[in-house]
């Protein structure tokens, strides 16, 4: 990720230090329009890089599915907080959020979400029906003339929960997905299956989607798919494996020991964000100074980082097991440029920000050290993206 400040030690660090609520209701609403925009914006940037042969389709049809399960949440939250900071008649706390090297909400928004999610039947079951809300708005403006803001809430809040019963949100854990992609070799004798197998997380350190896609070959006597053995295996694995700590080459490395007939022939690992915006995160080094300067109207003083760390396998060994058997294992190739493949665990690591064009154009003119390598994606105000390295 683009880093502005390298002091994260988890043994002596509050990670809850920077989390802050937005109490304002036009701040929380700010806040929400922001990443609506910033959501349409990605979809368009994972298309211009399917465009440059950067992803395939496969994988930007993927990356979507998540993208627009991200909007999809910050969509229920903006509908639970729709009405942050007026009086509702009862204590509801407004919405957290890590302001440093993140801008998103913080880890317990998603699990207190989740949870949501489970008990949103029983709570749509016992609420009034959106017309009967409606209903008795029209009673209260036009009979008592007065804003029926408890009303207002009790819609805000049903509306919250029928999108939780839509489901497709973007949780804590997103558990792995598996897509056939075509055999290799004989198959009348032992083909090798190729799966595209992805998954995401919400990374509770950093509060921040991770998206995860691993390409491997199976070998196994039954598709990866339909065996009832390996499949949950798997997916348990991977899960317990994603964590932002945890290098590409010690994830990589860990699955090919422990599955003998599954070879991941390429890792990778998408960081969706920080955000930066000079209204709702800290932030130091160029990064603010851009923003500071853009003095962009509202809803484009911003940029978001987007950053993938790649894992490949560079040829197969064998090893002896047990007496008589043998089996493959991966070598993967390090980035072998100054010596930080074994730093970084990862082949070769793809830095980008996406950001509108005020703030570009400072950016453009200061050309600081940092971000002359990181590439640049453009949003025009009509919406199109533009690539400059």
């Amino acid at each position: 990720m683009v880093n502005l400040e390298d002091e994260y030690s988890m043994t002596d660090i509050d990670l809850t230090r920077d989390h802050a609520g937005l109490t304002d209701t036009l701040a929380a609403r700010r806040y929400f329009r922001k990443f609506e925009r910033i959501t349409e914006h990605l979809a368009r940037v994972a298309g211009q890089m399917e465009a440059e042969g950067t992803l395939s389709k496969t994988d930007v049809t993927v990356i979507a599915g998540y993208i627009q399960r991200i909007s999809f949440t910050f969509q229920a939250l903006g509908t639970k907080y729709l009405m942050t900071g007026r009086d509702t008649g009862q204590f509801f706390g407004s919405l957290m959020i890590d302001r440093h090297e993140s801008g998103f909400p913080v880890y317990s928004e998603l699990l207190t979400m989740a949870n949501d999610a489970q008990q949103a039947e029983r709570h749509l079951r016992n609420m009034g029906s959106t017309d009967e809300l409606k209903n008795r708005m029209v009673q209260v403006i036009v009979g008592d003339l007065q804003i029926p803001t408890k009303l207002q809430f009790a819609l805000s809040q049903r509306l919250y929960y029928e999108a939780l019963e839509k489901g497709e949100m973007f949780w804590a854990q997103n558990d792995p997905e598996a897509i056939w992609q075509g055999n290799n070799g004989d198959e009348r004798r032992a083909p090798r299956r190729r799966y595209l197998i992805h998954w995401a997380t919400y990374d509770s350190q950093i509060n921040l989607p991770v998206i995860y896609l691993m390409e491997l070959e199976d070998t196994g006597r039954e598709a990866l798919a339909r065996d009832h053995r390996r499949w949950p295996e798997v997916q348990r694995h991977l899960m317990a494996q994603s964590v932002g700590g945890l290098k590409l080459v010690t994830i990589a490395k860990g699955f090919d020991t422990d599955f003998d007939d599954l070879h991941p022939k390429r890792l990778r690992r998408i960081h969706v964000g920080p955000m930066y915006s000079s209204a709702f995160t800290r932030q130091t080094g160029p990064i603010r100074e851009v923003l500071e300067e853009a003095n962009a109207p509202m809803g484009e003083d911003w940029t978001l980082a987007w950053t993938v760390e790649e894992l490949e396998s560079e040829r197969v060994t064998e090893e002896r097991k047990g007496w008589f058997g043998t089996v493959e294992r991966e070598i993967f190739a390090l980035d072998p440029f100054s010596g930080r493949g074994v730093d970084t665990g990862a082949t070769r690591t793809a830095r980008a920000i996406i950001l509108p064009q005020r703030p570009y154009q400072v950016l453009a003119e200061k050309n600081p050290p940092g971000f002359r390598d990181v590439r640049k994606f453009v949003v025009s105000p009509k919406g199109r993206v533009f690539s400059y390295r």
